[in-house]
């Protein structure tokens, strides 16, 4: 039976484009009217998200060392390869801080206390209301927040970015008080509130933030605990990790989202081990895997886990972009850097997924 848009079901044509790459996807509303208004749909969109949230990628920022002011996003897709974009349609020096579900976060380098949110595939961005603080003044030790999370909820169609710290008063020590803004996308204004924290965190910490349950999750330095921030009571409290991971000289751990869980990594040894959290109320964690990391026993002391699904896991190293197949045990490098005075590639790497969703 032929449908209004050829000899295809409609629901078939839907399936296939909903496959393709946002960058594609573009490109085929250009075909004909009654594409632009498929693609256009609510449903269609939905559609979209629902595939894409289930292929987790990593998204790493590069800049050349010759020209500080460029740099370039390298998107890490195991079932599309690597393709590289720009941010050059945000007419500012920005270095990633956060990501969620499609949108990023991104912080102005020369002007402290800038922040845009956008969809680089879409090109889409916003520019941040300044909030009241004088973040020169207000934060401990170098005038930017401690903590950046970006929470996209692709139910409500909202977004917040949370930006925390400790505060200081201009010429005083720090206090141990903790200054939190949260930006709303709805409302279009910042809030903020004080709590009392003494918690402490590496730049791995500070870069892997989880959105799940309504709230942002950020592991501590001591590997103890999570620092979880409820975006609807504006409460922070702690989650306890596995009784069985300890954090030492020899043992790293690394909080990651696996299917719509919190899952922490722990790498120790030439041992990888996943834990998943199954019962988030109970605060109950599960092991469901256990990776020998012989093969690769050179790169274990420099491996971070940086996104994952319940078919493999990324890792970034100092120069590469590893893909772990859970099912086959295979590993595979896809993508590396060539130039040795670049940054770890850790050091700027983000779990992502292509998304509609728009930051207006």
């Amino acid at each position: 039976m032929n449908s209004s848009y050829g000899v295809f079901p409609d629901e078939v044509i839907l399936q296939i484009l909903a496959r393709l790459p946002i960058k594609s996807l573009f490109k085929t509303k250009i075909v004909c009217k009654l594409w632009y208004k498929l693609i256009s749909d609510k449903y269609f969109t939905n559609l979209y998200n629902e595939l894409s949230i289930k292929n987790p990628m990593v998204l790493v920022q590069i800049t050349e060392p010759s020209l500080e002011s460029r740099s370039s996003l390298i998107c890490v897709d195991n079932l599309k390869g690597v393709c590289e974009f720009s941010l050059d349609f945000i007419k500012d020096r920005v270095r990633v801080r956060g990501s969620c579900n499609g949108l990023l976060c991104l912080s102005s380098i020369p002007d402290k206390g800038v922040y845009y949110v956008c969809n680089p595939l879409t090109r889409d961005y916003k520019l941040l209301p300044r909030s009241r603080e004088r973040p020169i003044t207000r934060f401990h030790p170098d005038g930017e927040a401690t903590l950046v999370g970006l929470a996209c909820d692709l139910v409500k169609q909202k977004y917040n970015v949370v930006l925390a710290g400790y505060h200081r008063s201009f010429g005083h020590r720090p206090e141990r008080t903790f200054i939190s803004m949260v930006y709303d996308s709805e409302s279009n204004k910042w809030r903020k509130f004080v709590s009392l924290q003494d918690d402490q965190f590496t730049h791995m910490n500070k870069n892997q933030v989880v959105f799940i349950n309504g709230g942002l999750h950020w592991l501590t330095d001591s590997c103890s605990c999570m620092l979880v921030l409820d975006l609807a009571t504006d409460i922070w409290r702690k989650i306890q990790l596995p009784n069985e991971i300890s954090c030492g000289v020899r043992s790293r751990v690394y909080l990651l989202e696996l299917d719509g869980r919190l899952s922490v990594i722990q790498i120790y040894e030439a041992w990888m081990v996943i834990w998943v959290m199954e019962d988030y109320e109970k605060e109950e964690w599960k092991m469901v895997d256990k990776v020998s990391l012989r093969c690769i026993r050179g790169m274990v002391p420099g491996i971070f886990p940086i996104s994952q699904n319940g078919n493999y896991v990324y890792l970034a190293t100092h120069k590469q972009v590893l893909v772990y197949q859970r099912n086959s045990r295979v590993w595979k490098e896809m993508f590396s850097v060539k130039d040795s005075s670049t940054l770890p590639l850790w050091f700027s790497a983000h779990a992502f997924r292509s998304m509609l969703f728009s930051c207006h």
